[in-house]
């Protein structure tokens, strides 16, 4: 009996963030009210206020969610169940991820209601640019907490950019240039 409970509570509660996700594509964030988002969903307000707090409770959980999911794009496992940075190699896994999960990024980045979207996406690239960033060479003149900021808005820019212009350049294309332009400037090794 848990176990379906458990699965009608996740499908609810997916059914909730859906049409919450569907709401954005439409509309402002700051407009969207409870009311249209259980209407949307096909449940009561109190069942919406059950699983979620209010709508920035749903959009946290909504950041969240999708960041998490691309950073997963980003590693894999061998068969030793190591964690591999796919990163390493190519940024064509994480261009991909992009790629598919278009509609959800053209509607959290061009919703002006939503700067935290872009602010956590940008915390989580610098960041892991902060860990793999090479300091030698040319970059050892400069600051390293300067050198992260400067290339980790470079990159979510530049991934802006193409997923609210309908993706000009195909993912192999943007890859294989954000890789060159990160290895012209010594980012990576």
């Amino acid at each position: 009996m848990g176990v379906k409970t458990d699965r009608r509570i996740a499908k609810t509660r997916d059914t909730i963030l859906q049409s919450f996700i569907s709401l954005i594509s439409e509309k402002n964030f700051e407009d969207i009210t409870i009311n249209e988002i259980a209407d949307r969903a096909n449940v009561n307000r109190g069942t919406v206020y059950f699983h979620y707090q209010d709508k920035y409770d749903l959009l946290n959980t909504c950041i969240e969610l999708y960041l998490n999911k691309m950073i997963s794009a980003t590693t894999t496992t061998d068969a030793n169940g190591e964690t591999i940075d796919l990163i390493q190699s190519s940024f064509l896994p994480v261009i991909r991820y992009f790629e598919e999960n278009h509609h959800f990024y053209v509607s959290m980045l061009s919703n002006k209601g939503i700067p935290a979207f872009r602010e956590r996406m940008l915390e989580l690239v610098t960041s892991h640019i902060n860990v793999h960033i090479n300091m030698e060479g040319n970059n050892k003149e400069y600051s390293k907490e300067l050198m992260t900021q400067f290339i980790g808005s470079a990159f979510v820019g530049v991934i802006e950019w193409w997923i609210l212009n309908s993706m000009p350049q195909s993912p192999e294309e943007v890859a294989d240039q954000l890789w060159g332009l990160f290895k012209r400037n010594q980012v990576i090794n």
